[in-house]
C-alpha cells in the first residue's frame, strides 16, 4: 500500500483541463481532501466526471484501480486530478545535458555542418573550461570528435574554426511537453500529446 502512495501516477490538470504536472497519490488526496483538487472519474472518452473528495471517498472500487485500505475501507487512487484554483500552465527550459546540446543542434557538427550519429559527436566548450567557460547553452556546442580534439583548449579562431551559428538556450516550452507517462496509465492518453 504505501509502494503505491508514493509511485507518480497522479496527473494534474489545471482548471483548463491542461497538463501542468504529475503527482503521487499521497500527494492528491490532500489537494482532493482541503478542496485544492477534485479527481476526474472517468470511464472512457465518453465519461469524465469531476468528483470531491466527500463523494470520491464513497465510490467503488474498480476492476483495475488502484486502491488504499483504510479503516473506513478501500478508497480508489486516482489517476487525474484537476486544480481547481490554478489557470496558469508553467513553462520551463528543457534540462542542460549532452542529449539536449546534441539535439538543439540537430546531430550536426556546429563547425563543418556534418550530419554525425550520435557516438560521433561530443559536446565542445567554445569558450574552454580552461579559459572561464561555463557549462551553459550557450556555450556549448555539438561537435565531431576530431574536431573537438583539434581545437583542444583553444577559441574556435584560434583554431582556424568558425561556428555556423551562435549556440543559444531554447526557448521556454509548456511543462505539459515535458510530462512523461512512465506508468503507462491509460486515462492519462485523453489529456498528454504524446
Amino acid at each position: 500500500m504505501s509502494d503505491i502512495l508514493n509511485k507518480t501516477i497522479v496527473l494534474v490538470l489545471n482548471r483548463n483541463w491542461q497538463a501542468i504536472n504529475i503527482r503521487t497519490p499521497q500527494d492528491a488526496f490532500c489537494q482532493m481532501a482541503t478542496n485544492a483538487a477534485t479527481a476526474l472519474d472517468i470511464e472512457g472518452e465518453s465519461h469524465i466526471r469531476p468528483v470531491a473528495w466527500d463523494e470520491w471517498i464513497t465510490l467503488p472500487v474498480r476492476e483495475g484501480d488502484y486502491a488504499v485500505r483504510t479503516a473506513r475501507g478501500a478508497i480508489r487512487v486516482p489517476t487525474v486530478i484537476v486544480a481547481v484554483n490554478f489557470a496558469k500552465v508553467p513553462k520551463k527550459r528543457p534540462k542542460l545535458s549532452a542529449k539536449n546540446i546534441r539535439e538543439r543542434d540537430g546531430n550536426r557538427c556546429q563547425y563543418t555542418g556534418r550530419l554525425l550519429h550520435p557516438t560521433e559527436g561530443n559536446l565542445d566548450h567554445v569558450v574552454p573550461r580552461s579559459r572561464g567557460g561555463a557549462d551553459t547553452w550557450e556555450n556549448l556546442v555539438w561537435a565531431a570528435r576530431d574536431v573537438n580534439q583539434r581545437k583542444a583548449d583553444r577559441l574556435p579562431h584560434e583554431a582556424g574554426l568558425k561556428l555556423l551559428s551562435f549556440p543559444r538556450a531554447p526557448k521556454e516550452m509548456p511543462v505539459s511537453a515535458f510530462i512523461r507517462n512512465a506508468h503507462g496509465v491509460a486515462e492519462w492518453k485523453l489529456f498528454l500529446n504524446e
